[in-house]
């Protein structure tokens, strides 16, 4: 998951627990418009609940292996006052119900996700607290102190972890921290376990791969507004947690919602393979970038025996897409990549474990399961290829690509957190992109332009919704969905063609192995019946992280923000420069491009802008608007004023309530205007 993703979860993942006022419960709808599982549901799950491999209990004996204790509480408070970690929401999980609104793959997986408290991955050497996050937080026993890989999201979970291992096992000083990739979830709680002064003095170590700082501020923010809006679909952010609405994450339960910060890490792992031995701890890591995150890596340990697989081997097929939207992966290098750990570790292994999901004990099942994931990747890219090559597009290869029957067993090698469906396409997409070689779909009209048309050919408003209410009573809910889509777009106002759509997008969520597909399903659900939800538009990611971002990703983000229409004619050149970290840019706005380059002064630039770093860091982080630094005398402007008046008026702050359904209504954003600085995107996994 990714930096900015995370603020908007801390403020609506764990207070979706009701939506306007309606607690949500096992047996009673949340939503007042909101159907039971239909008979066709009811028999899809009935008829999964005999095929899949339930008589397999080898991740629940995992699951439940080296337990220690338990805390007695469920909720975990944030600084701020509000929960910022409630694993009770989803108690209803272990009440031994089988929940026809849920696909019983997932609410298997959704059962194994409730593991909260201490566990033992080897008896005094290595322990993770899990079900405190949306990730594990694993402490190596060091000669002195406690080695902390992947320290949560939030300062108080990771806190409350620390605290919990201390009260259990003795207290221990943490002398190092291991960020195993650049997902917010795997550093954000860095505060919560060290004092940053200390990483600084260098008493205690913080490493991370290279390429990490880059990568946890930069992945996502171009685009991250829309990212952000996106994630309410992925997460399910505004759905309650129960059968009919939010289930899992399935690589844990949700995320908290709590203080996310970021130290820089005082060491960088460069090579490809590098050994380091940390207070009497010997660690060989393996840089992955390109697999799970840009900038990742494993970690072996030779004296235990034992493998940390970061988040590229975990209890789920990942995403090669993420619904919110980011760069494509590449499925055929993280094949690759944990090929080699399999080769250079995995032949040794007696424990496999990871920053999501539960260990795997002995040397047999740990190849078992390296083997079987990498030939899920592998399987995944090539067999799409192999497709593709022989003229399957992208608008078919999610109905066409299957994973081998070997596989269909092997709970391991489930699509939950990225579906087949959608990671098919997105092998595709990464090679050939997203035109399916059909000119009708090269420049295509866009939806509310084509659906009027559709509409009056197939006789109108009362005939589409006669023919989808036949077709949601015969079960057949994506036909159902396919010509009332294109009535919705054509009449936005239409509640009773929302309502409709509505009740077949539901369905089809129930019916998802996937938490992502079922979420987008089910929110895309709620908003046609009642509306976007309000008072969920943070924009803002936490302080440490929009210090940490460059000033050249703060131009480039700029320029993202300019209205281009609204630059017509202009063209001026500005200088920047950051005096006290040797900073300089030339900014030039022309053909309604503003474009920046660093290291470079204009020979005679209509404007010069001259302010500290430390000094801009305060506008990044909202603390303060540039016309402020400059009535303060901290920044000063030398030439032609109008030119910094001219940018301003070009600029827009991004509102994170646009409609995704037409007729929705878009959210007013009440987060003050801030003219010149960068608004903060968002999310990520």
């Amino acid at each position: 998951m990714n930096i900015f993703m995370i603020r908007v979860i801390l403020t609506v993942a764990l207070t979706s627990l009701t939506l306007n006022g309606i607690a949500a419960s096992p047996t009673e709808h949340f939503d007042k418009k909101g159907k039971q599982p239909s008979r066709f549901t009811i028999e899809l799950q009935n008829g999964l609940r005999k095929s899949l491999p339930f008589e397999d209990k080898r991740d629940f004996e995992e699951a439940k292996k080296g337990f220690i204790a338990a805390p007695d509480y469920t909720q975990i408070m944030a600084e701020a006052g509000n929960v910022a970690w409630d694993m009770g929401r989803y108690e209803w999980l272990l009440d031994g119900r089988d929940f026809d609104a849920i696909h019983p793959s997932l609410q298997r997986q959704a059962i194994l996700n409730m593991a909260y408290g201490l566990y033992a991955v080897i008896p005094d050497k290595i322990y993770q607290v899990r079900g405190y996050d949306l990730a594990n937080i694993t402490f190596i026993k060091s000669e002195t102190g406690w080695i902390v890989f992947d320290p949560l999201t939030a300062k108080e979970t990771a806190a409350a972890a620390l605290n919990f291992i201390n009260e259990q096992l003795g207290e221990r000083p943490v002398v190092a921290v291991v960020f195993s990739h650049s997902h917010a979830d795997h550093f954000g709680g860095v505060r919560g376990v060290v004092d940053e002064s200390d990483v600084h003095s260098g008493k205690v170590k913080v490493i991370a791969p290279v390429g990490f700082m880059d990568h946890a501020i930069s992945e996502n923010v171009y685009a991250g507004n829309a990212m952000t809006r996106r994630l309410f679909f992925q997460y399910g952010v505004l759905l309650p947690a129960s059968p009919f609405g939010h289930v899992d994450q399935s690589i844990g339960k949700n995320t908290a919602a709590g203080n996310v910060g970021l130290i820089e890490p005082n060491l960088i792992i460069t090579a490809d393979i590098e050994e380091l031995t940390v207070d009497g701890v010997k660690m060989v890591f393996q840089n992955t970038p390109g697999t799970e995150a840009p900038a990742e890596m494993n970690t072996w340990f030779p004296d235990l025996k034992a493998f940390w697989a970061a988040e590229n081997i975990t209890g789920t097929i990942h995403n090669i897409y993420t619904l919110r939207g980011a760069l494509v992966r590449d499925a055929l290098e993280w094949s690759k990549q944990v090929n080699r750990s399999l080769y250079l570790f995995g032949q040794e292994a007696e424990v496999l474990f990871a920053s999501h999901s539960w260990p795997r004990w002995g040397n047999e099942r740990v190849q078992e399961v390296m083997r079987g994931q990498r030939d899920m990747y592998a399987h995944l890219n090539n067999q799409v290829l192999h497709l593709a090559n022989q003229g399957v597009t992208i608008n078919q290869i999610h109905n066409i690509y299957h994973v081998p029957q070997s596989q269909e067993q092997n709970w391991y090698a489930r699509g939950y957190h990225g579906s087949f469906e959608h990671n098919s396409r997105a092998v595709i997409n990464r090679y050939l992109g997203y035109w399916d070689g059909n000119p009708t779909t090269l420049i295509p009209l866009s939806p509310e332009e084509s659906a009027p048309l559709y509409t009056e050919m197939m006789g109108g408003a009362d005939k589409i919704i006669i023919r989808g209410q036949e077709l949601y009573a015969q079960g057949k809910y994506h036909l159902a969905t396919e010509i009332l889509n294109k009535l919705v777009y054509a009449e936005p106002q239409n509640q009773q063609a929302k309502d409709l759509l509505a009740d077949s997008f539901e369905q089809i969520g129930y019916q998802q192995e996937s938490p992502s597909v079922r979420n987008s399903f089910l929110a895309a659900a709620y908003e046609l019946r009642n509306g976007i939800p309000q008072g969920a538009s943070p924009k803002t990611a936490g302080p440490d992280m929009l210090k940490a971002m460059s000033t050249a990703l703060y131009l480039d983000f700029l320029a993202i923000r300019m209205d281009a229409d609204k630059a017509e004619g202009m063209n001026f050149t500005i200088n920047l420069i950051t005096p006290d970290n040797g900073g300089k840019f030339a900014v030039e706005m022309s053909n309604g491009a503003l474009t920046n380059i660093e290291g470079f002064l204009a020979a005679n630039p209509d404007l010069t802008i001259i302010i500290d770093r430390t000094d801009l860091e305060t506008v990044l982080m909202g603390q303060v608007r540039f016309d402020e630094q400059i009535t303060k005398g901290k920044a000063k402007l030398d030439g032609d004023r109008q030119v910094y008046e001219q940018l301003k008026s070009t600029l827009v702050d991004f509102q994170v309530g646009f409609e995704l359904m037409p007729g929705t209504g878009a959210v007013a954003d009440e987060t003050p205007a801030n003219p010149f600085a960068a608004e903060n995107p968002v999310l990520a996994e």
